[in-house]
C-alpha cells in the first residue's frame, strides 16, 4: 500500500504514569498540541517491586502497583517535545514515576475517511 514507507513520520509514545498525575499530564499534552490519546488503567511493577500492606491485622504483599498507560500517536517532529512534556509533568521525584517508550508507527489510518499517517492523526 502506498504511504507505508512514509509511516516512519509517525511515532507511538507509550507512557506509564502515576494515576493522580493523569489530569495534569492530559492538560499539558493538550496545550502542547496533542489532539487525542488512549488511556488505560493498568497494574505493573518495576524498580518499585510492589510493597506490603496490613489488612485486618494480616500483612500481605501487593505485587502490582496501579498505573495509567497513555498511548499517543504524533508526527515524528513532535515526539521529543511530547516526551519532554510528559516527563516534566508526571515527575514527582519519587520511585514509581513511570516510563516512556517511543516507537515507529509503520502505518496509521483514520477508519472514517481512509486518511493515512500524519493526515490520520
Amino acid at each position: 500500500m502506498a504511504g507505508v514507507v512514509e509511516g516512519t513520520n509517525v511515532k507511538l509514545i507509550i507512557a506509564t504514569i502515576k494515576p493522580f498525575k493523569l489530569e495534569e499530564v492530559r492538560e499539558a499534552l493538550t496545550e502542547a498540541g496533542v489532539r487525542g490519546m488512549m488511556v488505560t488503567e493498568i497494574k505493573g511493577f518495576g524498580s518499585q517491586s510492589g510493597h506490603t500492606e496490613i489488612y485486618r491485622g494480616a500483612e500481605y504483599a501487593v505485587n502490582f502497583v496501579p498505573k495509567i498507560k497513555l498511548e499517543i500517536v504524533v508526527p515524528a517532529v513532535m515526539a521529543d517535545q511530547i516526551v519532554e512534556t510528559i516527563t516534566k509533568t508526571a515527575k514527582t521525584g519519587k520511585i514509581g514515576d513511570g516510563k516512556i517508550f517511543v516507537l515507529d508507527v509503520e502505518q496509521a489510518m483514520r477508519v472514517r475517511t481512509g486518511e493515512t499517517n500524519e493526515e490520520a492523526l
